[in-house]
């Protein structure tokens, strides 16, 4: 089917009490992998791509892969751009066919942030695109951005209530304790504040950093109002230890699919696993 908006599949999150998943792409193998355990789970999904991930592959062929992989399929896919962190990005990206943007402006000053926030809405709404904001700070690193720990700040409640009334985004990244990358220890996330900016602000919150928050922590999310999970990282990990496993026992391989294969197998498992934790699971 043809690729949707993600606010629709928001929306129908939001109405059935549960969240999407959105995984990061880098090549062909992570696309199809997102789709066929989409497909399998019966469960609405969402594609994103990062700038590194944008620099890595294209954007064109970003757009092309997941198009191609939605048309195969009975669920519905949104593609999104993940941490876009300037007005021209968040724009080529809507003309090239993404059906929603991140402008992350939370390294401005609210002010700023909602200033730049709005201008990608004004392009966005006219183009029927989605665009999700980010307010606070997560630490760690994604592709060119890092945040040191000492400088993540988590989101001011009232800090959100003022920036989602100030520009109307389709829904709202929170920083509570997540971090980008590999986590050093168990996360501890600020259930709390969490349910505090929701009682705010009533739109979807989208959790980043998600890989390697328990599994309990994340169905908490979610009863608490977070409507879009981002997984990246745990991704990754599966591509390359069913490579390196593949390698290990015949490392005089040198055929890529033999190495790819079961890379792919292994990151359908994982983000079917995901699917489930979610809730999403026979949602489509």
């Amino acid at each position: 089917m043809p690729m949707v908006t993600m606010a629709e599949l928001l929306k129908n999150a939001e109405k059935g009490g549960y969240a999407v998943g959105a995984f990061n792409c880098n090549n062909m193998e992570i696309v199809q992998a997102i789709i066929n355990a989409a497909t399998l789970e019966n469960s609405p999904v969402i594609v994103q791509a990062s700038q590194g991930a944008i620099k890595y592959a294209g954007l064109d062929y970003i757009v092309a892969m997941t198009r191609l992989a939605a048309s195969r399929t009975h669920v519905p896919v949104a593609l999104h751009l993940d941490h876009g962190t300037s007005f021209e990005q968040c724009v080529q990206c809507i003309a090239a066919g993404f059906t929603s943007v991140m402008i992350d402006g939370s390294k401005h000053p609210l002010p700023e942030n909602i200033t730049l926030t709005n201008k990608v809405l004004e392009v966005a709404r006219a183009a029927g695109v989605t665009v999700e904001g980010e307010l606070g700070k997560l630490g760690g690193t994604e592709d060119d951005i890092f945040v040191h720990d000492r400088d993540a700040l988590f989101t001011d409640p009232a800090e959100a209530l003022e920036f989602v009334q100030a520009t109307g985004v389709d829904a709202l990244a929170v920083a509570i304790g997540t971090a980008h990358g590999v986590y050093k220890g168990e996360p501890k996330l600020d259930m709390p504040r969490l349910k505090a900016i929701r009682n705010l602000v009533k739109i979807p919150i989208v959790l980043h950093g998600s890989s390697g928050v328990p599994d309990e922590a994340l169905k908490e999310a979610v009863s608490l109002g977070v409507r879009k999970i981002n997984i990246d990282t745990n991704v990754r990990e599966a591509f390359m230890k069913a490579a390196k496993d593949v390698l290990a026992a015949n490392p005089k391989e040198i055929d890529p699919r033999k190495v790819l294969g079961p890379a792919r197998e292994a990151m359908t498992k994982l983000v079917r696993e995901k699917i489930c934790i979610f809730g999403s699971a026979n949602q489509a």
